[in-house]
């Protein structure tokens, strides 16, 4: 069974940093997202990682985040920094099996103050 744990969301002022953290059990990850979804809007794609490694980002967050994996604790992170209000959202974090996006977290909710 696989599963994804998000965790590491929370309340921080504009300006600051987060780290998420994405617990994978059941699957390995070797091809993630982390997206993101604002009340009242689509749910979207912020970093994304192949499985050799190659990184992509929003242009809204290109410069202030930054996805990683460690493959021993099969985990993933997304570390946010230079947060904005507009960076609000619930953030989930989904692994790819055959081409698609097929599982996801629970989500974690960021909130950036201004």
């Amino acid at each position: 069974q696989v599963q994804l744990v998000e965790s590491g969301g929370g309340l921080v002022q504009s300006g600051g940093s987060l780290r998420l953290s994405c617990a994978a059990s059941g699957i390995s990850i070797n091809a993630m997202g982390w997206f993101r979804q604002a009340p009242g809007k689509q749910r979207t794609l912020v970093a994304g990682i192949a499985t050799t490694g190659t990184t992509n980002y929003a242009d809204s967050v290109k410069g202030r985040f930054t996805l990683s994996r460690d493959m021993a604790k099969n985990t993933v992170y997304l570390q946010m920094n230079s947060l904005k209000p507009e960076d609000t959202a619930v953030y989930y974090c989904a692994a790819i099996r055959a081409g698609r996006y097929d599982f996801w977290g629970q989500g974690t909710q960021v909130t950036v103050s201004s």
